[in-house]
């Protein structure tokens, strides 16, 4: 694990960097803060010894774009779509994500309420975790949970 003194120098130096591969790559920027806050947690957990500082920068760009990458590959990434987009679509289509919604409806209060605030209102995982009193690891493992069961209820392991 690094230092405090590391990882504030990482964040002062990089974090430009970061946002700026993340928004070019997803496009949304409540992706790009989930995807900074992973790279940023990945950094403070790696042990990886750098070679220079260019080989760090390497690191952070390389550990970024797999990260956006994994996000727009993701089984849930593909599937959802915001309410505000539903509702602007004809009906034919609102149909095919009425599906998406039920699934998210049916899912245990504590699951649905984080899906609900970080996908259809956008929030991040900090955020959730401010607004629901819960830590942010917390939270964490109710996405992954809560992504997991929208996956079994949907079918999607194809899309793994």
């Amino acid at each position: 694990m690094r230092s405090e003194q590391e990882v504030n120098r990482a964040v002062e130096e990089y974090s430009g960097m970061v946002r700026r591969l993340c928004m070019i790559h997803l496009k949304s920027y409540a992706d790009t803060e989930d995807i900074f806050q992973t790279v940023f947690l990945k950094y403070v957990l790696s042990s990886v010894p750098f070679e220079s500082e260019e080989h760090e920068k390497a690191w952070f760009i390389r550990v970024t774009i797999n990260a956006c990458k994994d996000l727009l590959k993701s089984f849930f990434h593909k599937r959802v779509i915001s309410l505000d987009e539903i509702l602007e679509k004809p009906e034919e289509i609102r149909e095919e994500y009425r599906e998406v919604w039920e699934a998210v409806l049916s899912l245990p209060p504590k699951y649905r309420e984080v899906i609900y605030l970080h996908y259809y209102e956008n929030y991040t995982a900090p955020e959730i975790s401010r607004i629901l009193g819960k830590k942010v690891n917390t939270i964490y493992t109710l996405l992954t949970r809560s992504r997991q069961m929208l996956r079994e209820k949907l079918g999607g392991e194809e899309y793994e």
